[in-house]
């Protein structure tokens, strides 16, 4: 059932191959998450591993368990986790990795630890890992396995000093009162739950009630030789420090041939007295009492559930508040705000408060920031670093008051500003005065004192790789039901813990793990730094108005694009003075204010929008992303040219279209275009004078620019007191100007074209005359109705070749895969030609075939893969012969 867990029995000195010595597993690309408020480590699941999760953190939660047996026991006598692999190296895995284990839980800075080191160390594989087993098994199987490993270490006899006892069967003859006696080592007692109320009561049925033998049962005395009356009784001969009781929860019904869980009420003590069920009662009654440290708790059937256990933080090695105390001080934190505002908000009346309530003498100066967030729900930072500056210098600045170690790092109160403390009524120390609830800020230093336990210990429920704070009463929660407790783990009221274990999860662990977690930790705050930067980096992209002149309204770089930008990386979580400071840091030669303002790049240039502002802001704050680009300025002018900001003055690029002169080849309409830069806020009057200074209607493509252009509409008188945004003019559209000998076209009343209803849209024409040049694209404006040879004119212009070509050139369709299609003849219109606006056409040489020619492709030979295609011109007339 537990793999190979048995079988280190055989050589205690194992050779396996295992921890650190194995292949090792690829690592996630992010680094584990850190722990929790509470300061305590969970483990992970393996996936039905809850029970042994629980198990260990009760081992763990056993000080005298790991650190005076398991963390006492060297390399010298366990050998080391590095010589695993080697074939002679004496390596005991099993005590080894559970040390490992457990200096990771107390030390290392993870939410959750890995058991997968361990339980490999048991011989287990992945489908082990994965059923569920029994915890009180679990339980003798380890301890089991454990004493089986140590055999011939000193720690050889470390179950049996901890957790072994001895229980005496006893026999009285009623005649001659001999009595026959048998004893019994037990590591847990296993208690009935069915029919009994609770522990007490169990025990009380075992060690106190006799069994008497009479009537037709009686008993063969060895003293006397015959059958005679005898009374029957069991007593605890021995108590170890650790009382392990194992709750019978699971029974079987033997009518309906099942198991069952008993979910009755079964109750048991925070304390218990063992006097009345021990042999021996005459020592003090301090002998005889335990207090309950952890309870297993399994929730769910007999035939499956999950495990978790609720634990008592011996050490104090936890951070314990309960989220609605932590609300409700709050709440009374602010009530007395509001009625002594002045005293609460003065920060030395608050540190010395925090100070005084400290029983060590300095604490570290961190350590002190984090108490302030804790006790006024506001960090120095946000409440008081803008007034009084950083918390470091603040306390310096008042050495009356705060005195520093020699190193600085703590920082405490000078003996005449101490505030006197009243001992409690046992005289059992000093307390801090007693808050609402009865709940401490700091549990670590000023422990709650919770009823019938010990002063200064919380109770945690460790829930796989979740910790959270519980209520001692919480526990009466798990007397019954699906979920209730399954393990009851006391420990003696005499085992006190010295002073320097107290929250110091350090004691006693070797010096060799100490350095082991000393690194990992180093490497953890590494691999989060990276993580951290890398998911809160932005990179912005400065421009320096320096590196800038405007024009054409916008901001163009005066040098290339490369060596206008200046590209920065930053933490989205830093403000924007630190971003300013760190602009001042780069650029140091810069004089006077200095203006940062969001920019974008548009198809007209760089243009400005708002102004940054608010340096207390951070830059997620304010809602600068990744890539931003930013123009350094001095908020006025850019080489002596005032600049207009915002999205009300964004230029834009519109397409200017006019009628041309001359119309080449007698069909369809001929366009010049040109673009022209205007403002968003531009008047369309100042438009309309700038286009068209001695008068003339305006027209805008009413289909938008990546359409094909249906209508044309005209813009009416009352539209000029409009701006260029309000009509609805954006990058890339399109505008008619038609002068006074061309309104002939327009019907005015309508607001639409009459007699000139093309089409305007482009042809794409790609340059193949010129096989050792780069080839060139030009676009070429055209309507449905243009001719071809205006086309291929106005395509010769563009590409700036040789006059000559008109006569020996022609224009190819080319296909998809750019394959070169038949020439389109001159005369044809696109049209006629069955062209796409936007079809991409090949200037090519040689002469367009006519109207009453044939363009034809062939082949010579049989094999079409491997020989040539040929291109011929023909008369339609013509014979195939010819």
């Amino acid at each position: 059932m537990f793999g190979d867990l048995f079988e280190e029995d055989f050589s205690f000195i194992s050779n396996n191959h295992c921890g650190k010595g194995k292949k090792s597993k690829p690592r996630d690309s992010e680094p584990p998450a850190p722990r929790d408020f509470t300061n305590l480590s969970g483990i992970k699941n393996q996936g039905g591993t809850c029970y042994l999760n629980s198990l260990l953190q009760t081992l763990l939660f056993t000080p005298e368990f790991r650190g005076n047996a398991l963390f006492s026991l060297g390399p010298e006598e366990l050998g080391s986790l590095d010589d695993s692999s080697k074939p002679d190296a004496k390596v005991r895995i099993i005590p080894l990795q559970l040390q490992r284990l457990f200096a990771q839980l107390l030390l290392l800075d993870q939410q959750a630890a890995s058991t997968t080191d361990l339980t490999e160390s048991f011989g287990w594989n992945s489908h082990e890992e994965m059923r569920q087993h029994d915890v009180q098994e679990l339980n003798r199987i380890l301890f089991s396995a454990l004493e089986t490993s140590l055999v011939g270490t000193s720690g050889h006899d470390l179950i049996k000093r901890l957790y072994h006892g001895i229980v005496v069967n006893q026999i009285v003859c009623k005649e001659c009162k001999n009595i026959s006696e048998r004893q019994e080592d037990y590591l847990d007692l296993t208690v009935a739950v069915k029919g009994v109320a609770g522990l007490e009561e169990a025990l009380w049925n075992m060690y106190v009630e006799e069994e008497y033998f009479e009537n037709e049962n009686l008993y063969r005395c060895g003293a006397c030789d015959k059958l005679v009356e005898a009374s029957k009784s069991a007593k605890l001969r021995k108590l170890p420090p650790f009382l392990t009781i194992s709750l019978l929860r699971f029974n079987f019904d033997f009518e309906k041939c099942e198991r069952y869980k008993e979910t009755s009420c079964y109750t048991f003590p925070i304390q218990i007295n063992l006097r009345p069920f021990c042999e021996q009662t005459e020592m003090d009654d301090s002998e005889y009492m335990y207090e309950l440290f952890s309870v297993i708790i399994h929730k769910g059937g007999c035939y499956g559930g999950h495990y978790h256990v609720y634990i008592r933080d011996v050490d104090e090695l936890g951070n314990w508040q309960l989220q609605e105390e932590e609300d409700r001080l709050i709440e009374d934190t602010a009530l007395r705000d509001n009625e002594n505002a002045k005293e609460v908000e003065n920060p030395l009346v608050v540190l010395k408060g925090i100070l005084t309530e400290e029983e060590s003498k300095q604490i570290p100066v961190d350590q002190l920031g984090q108490k302030l967030l804790e006790k006024k729900g506001m960090s120095w930072n946000k409440k008081y670093r803008k007034q009084y500056g950083a918390l470091r210098k603040y306390l310096q600045n008042h050495p009356q008051v705060f005195q520093f170690s020699p190193d600085e790092n703590k920082v405490g109160l000078k003996e005449k500003h101490k505030l006197l403390f009243k001992s409690d009524s046992q005289g059992q120390g000093l307390q801090s005065p007693p808050q609402k609830n009865d709940v401490q800020w700091n549990s670590e230093k000023n422990p709650t004192r919770l009823r019938g336990s010990s002063a200064g210990c919380h109770w945690f429920d460790l829930n796989d790789s979740k910790v959270q704070p519980i209520k001692e009463e919480d526990i009466e929660k798990q007397f019954q039901g699906k979920e209730s407790a399954y393990m009851l783990f006391y420990r003696k009221s005499q085992l006190k813990r010295p002073p320097e274990a107290r929250g110091n999860p350090r004691y006693q662990i070797p010096e060799h793990l100490l350095n082991e977690m000393n690194a990992a930790n180093t490497e953890l705050q590494k691999k989060r730094a990276e993580c951290d930067s890398a998911n809160n980096g932005i990179d912005l992209h400065l421009h320096l108005s320096s590196c800038y002149k405007f024009h054409n309204g916008a901001l163009h770089p005066s040098l290339t694009w490369k060596e206008s930008v200046v590209d920065l990386t930053i933490d989205r979580r830093k403000t924007l003075g630190d971003l300013r400071q760190s602009v001042f840091q780069m650029l140091e030669s810069w004089e006077g204010d200095m203006i940062l303002s969001i920019a974008k790049p548009l198809p007209a240039g760089l243009h400005l929008y708002q102004i940054l502002d608010g340096d207390e802001l951070t830059l997620d704050g304010i809602g600068l992303a990744d890539g931003a680009d930013i123009f350094v300025w001095n908020g006025k002018e850019v080489g002596g040219t005032k600049v207009m900001t915002g999205t009300d003055h964004e230029p834009v690029v519109i397409n200017v279209l006019r009628l041309a002169e001359y119309n080449e080849g007698g069909k369809g309409q001929h366009f010049t275009e040109s673009q022209h830069v205007f403002s968003s806020s531009t008047k369309l009057g100042d438009l309309r004078r700038a286009l068209a200074p001695s008068g003339g209607i305006i027209l805008k493509n009413g289909s938008g620019p990546d359409k094909e252009a249906k209508n044309w509409e005209v813009f009416l008188e009352e539209d000029m007191k409009e701006t260029v945004k309000g009509v609805g003019l954006t990058d890339g559209c399109s505008v008619l100007i038609l002068d006074s000998h061309d309104q002939s076209f327009v019907n005015v009343s309508s607001g639409n074209l009459t007699a000139f209803t093309y089409d305007i849209s482009w042809l794409q024409v790609k340059n193949f005359c010129r096989t050792q040049d780069e080839e060139k694209h030009v676009k070429i404006t055209a309507t449905i109705e243009t001719v071809m040879s205006d086309i291929k004119m106005k395509a010769i212009r563009e590409l700036q070749l040789e006059e000559e070509l008109v006569n020996d050139s022609c224009l190819r369709p080319l296909s998809g895969n750019g394959k070169l299609l038949s020439p389109v003849p001159e005369d044809y219109t696109v049209k006629e030609a069955e062209l796409k606006m936007g079809s991409l056409l090949g200037l090519c040489h040689g002469k367009a075939p006519t109207s009453t020619q044939l363009f034809l492709y062939f082949i010579v030979g049989s094999d079409q893969t491997a020989s040539p295609e040929m291109e011929i011109v023909v008369e339609e007339t013509a014979s195939v012969k010819e």
